[in-house]
């Protein structure tokens, strides 16, 4: 599995980013997003049950997100039609505020390392990636255990603070100084 100080792998996906068939679907690649910071977060699979809880804590955040110049992008092995039917289907997903990555190549889970030997589907995998491409964070939980999207922004803005934060910092505290 890629980690911190890798250079994210390049990709070119179709991404999933309304509801409404004539605007569903656009191309996203490294470029897409140059300058920006990417939280990249891999889920299993659409129509399950974890999954969704989790989209939809990130999609409440997007704005903190955005606040902080971070584009928020989910990706699974599902298609960009499965996609496109889940969230038409499922209240919760239906007004996402950011891209769904198709990865039905299984390319970039494949690069990143975090496809599940047994199930094939990516892993429930969070990359926080810099400007200049290179992973800062990277966290895996099991299939069963969803993430905190909250702990996410706060390692975020930990990153983008660029001083040593101690246990449980957060945006505004004081850093740690040395000497």
């Amino acid at each position: 599995m890629l980690t911190i100080g890798d250079q994210f792998p390049r990709f070119d996906l179709t991404a999933t980013v309304s509801t409404e068939m004539q605007t569903a679907f656009q191309n996203i690649n490294n470029d897409t997003y140059a300058g920006k910071w990417l939280l990249v977060f891999f889920y299993p699979k659409d129509f399950t049950f974890v999954c969704p809880t989790e989209i939809k804590a990130f999609g409440d955040l997007n704005s903190e997100y955005a606040d902080r110049d971070c584009q928020v992008l989910a990706g699974s092995v599902d298609s960009e039609f499965v996609h496109l039917a889940w969230r038409r289907d499922h209240d919760d997903l239906r007004d996402l505020p950011f891209p769904m990555l198709a990865d039905i190549k299984r390319e970039l889970s494949s690069a990143l390392g975090i496809l599940h030997p047994e199930d094939g589907v990516s892993m429930r995998a969070t990359f926080i990636v810099d400007p200049q491409g290179v992973i800062r964070h990277v966290s895996v939980t099991d299939m069963s255990v969803g993430r905190n999207p909250q702990e996410t922004l706060r390692i975020l803005d930990a990153l983008q603070s660029d001083e040593l934060c101690p246990c449980n910092w957060q945006k505004g505290e004081d850093t740690l100084k040395v000497g």
